[in-house]
């Protein structure tokens, strides 16, 4: 099976500060990758290669196959339109409605009428449960309804690969519970790739296929959810335990949500 994304012997620097050190790894068709570590490891920067908004000191990063750095702009184009992408927060428009920012990608890449544009925004709010939030604006959601409505946005266009920075940065533990159950129903009905960036345990174990482990710009552990956390490597062992600890009552509320399914 061929990679979707392919990273090989990746290296990035900010002013001559070494960020990402030797990265390689893969994300296959139809699988969640979780890329996981504390904050400030390079996590985020490498999710940002991956859609070519950073160029490499060395190194190469294939998207569908094709180098990113060797595409033509029309190539480079049309292959993002094949990726959406949830930013923190959501990166919702505040000048524009719920409906009027899911409709954007829409209307910017696709020549449908108006009619059709607005029946494609109520199915891609009603996948995230926000059926019939269309009028209401950004400054009038909640945290987690500002992610859903970024997530409805970045399925416009039904994209084959979804990357997710940070989904449940600054949630509290149910609607962080609800947005990872979210990713993995998305998964399934849109029979979808995710690539989803987090520092957080719960969202590692509720839907993680593979997972990345980064320390410090560097690869410090890969593999399937059950390779990583039975790892006797030292780093490995370390962060987990103290991401377990910091855990706490949320990893009880996530098996209660989980019984509940």
């Amino acid at each position: 099976m061929d990679a979707v994304i392919e990273v090989r012997h990746l290296y990035t620097e900010y002013e001559d500060k070494k960020v990402l050190h030797d990265i390689s790894m893969e994300v296959y068709p139809k699988e969640i990758m979780v890329i996981l570590g504390p904050s400030g490891c390079g996590k985020s920067t490498l999710l940002k290669h991956m859609v070519g908004l950073l160029h490499p000191v060395s190194g190469t990063v294939k998207l569908f196959g094709k180098d990113i750095e060797d595409m033509s702009e029309d190539d480079y184009f049309q292959t993002l339109r094949r990726m959406g992408m949830l930013f923190q927060g959501g990166a919702l428009l505040g000048s524009m409605t719920v409906g009027e920012n899911v409709a954007l990608p829409i209307r910017e890449h696709t020549k449908l009428d108006n009619a059709t544009i607005e029946l494609v925004v109520g199915i891609k709010l009603s996948l995230v449960g926000l059926a019939g939030c269309e009028t209401l604006m950004p400054s009038e959601l909640s945290g987690g309804m500002r992610k859903r409505a970024g997530l409805a946005r970045a399925i416009a266009l039904d994209p084959e690969v979804l990357l997710f920075d940070e989904p449940t940065a600054g949630l509290d533990p149910v609607t962080s519970a609800g947005l990872d159950q979210l990713v993995l129903r998305l998964r399934k009905g849109l029979d979808m790739t995710a690539v989803v960036v987090t520092h957080e345990l719960s969202t590692m174990r509720t839907i993680a296929d593979r997972v990345t482990l980064m320390e410090d710009g560097e690869i410090i552990a890969y593999g399937t959810l059950e390779e990583i956390e039975s790892s006797k490597e030292p780093r490995v062992t370390k962060f987990l335990e103290a991401r377990y600890k910091e855990a706490g009552p949320s990893e009880l509320l996530l098996e209660t949500l989980e019984e509940g399914d």
